[in-house]
């Protein structure tokens, strides 16, 4: 049974609209919020060697695949990967880096577990909430999830996945990047104050 409180909360995050992430915060592109990838098991980051860029690592039933988390550009892919290492294994559930990562092992955080940066190091913080479970909201917040005021002011509802199962979600290391991965799609929100 849920207590005043707790049905308080659950009463306020039902009640949040889904709204663009407050700035320095956007999505990667307006035209289009996610990228597609069907049968995602899960994700991960790294940064390119050369540039230092986040390059979000995906793991699907189609392979691996690479993405410039600065641009949604699709920069590796492997559809036949090692059957060997074509899920996340190992005590830190890592998968072959393909592409400028190749001879790493990257993170993968989704199906098989694991967990992605919950908070930045200046603060902001994300929340993933059930209140009409098997339906996940994800919550961005300014305050740390304190989540008092209204949304929009401390806290927004950036994501509602409610028409796909939510794999993971998460800030890239460097908290230049948020990524929310569904079993059929990739949704990235970047930061603009980041040179």
């Amino acid at each position: 049974m849920l207590s005043e409180y707790q049905q308080q909360l659950r009463g306020k995050f039902l009640a949040a609209p889904v709204v663009a992430p407050p700035k320095p915060w956007r999505h990667l592109n307006q035209a289009w919020r996610y990228i597609p990838v069907g049968g995602l098991q899960g994700v991960g980051f790294d940064v390119h060697p050369q540039t230092g860029v986040d390059l979000l690592m995906v793991v699907s039933m189609d392979g691996f695949g690479l993405i410039d988390a600065a641009t949604g550009a699709k920069i590796a892919r492997d559809r036949h990967p090692d059957p060997d290492d074509a899920e996340p294994s190992g005590p830190d559930l890592a998968c072959p880096g393909i592409g400028v990562l190749a001879g790493t092992r990257v993170r993968i955080a989704g199906l098989f577990g694991g967990g992605l940066h919950a908070t930045t190091d200046d603060g902001w913080t994300i929340d993933v909430v059930a209140p009409e479970w098997p339906n996940h909201r994800i919550l961005l917040s300014a305050d740390g999830g304190g989540y008092e005021g209204p949304p929009g002011t401390t806290w927004w509802h950036v994501f509602h996945a409610d028409y796909s199962e939510l794999r993971a979600a998460g800030f890239s290391p460097s908290g230049r990047t948020l990524v929310i991965a569904t079993s059929s799609d990739v949704t990235l929100i970047v930061r603009s104050d980041f040179a």
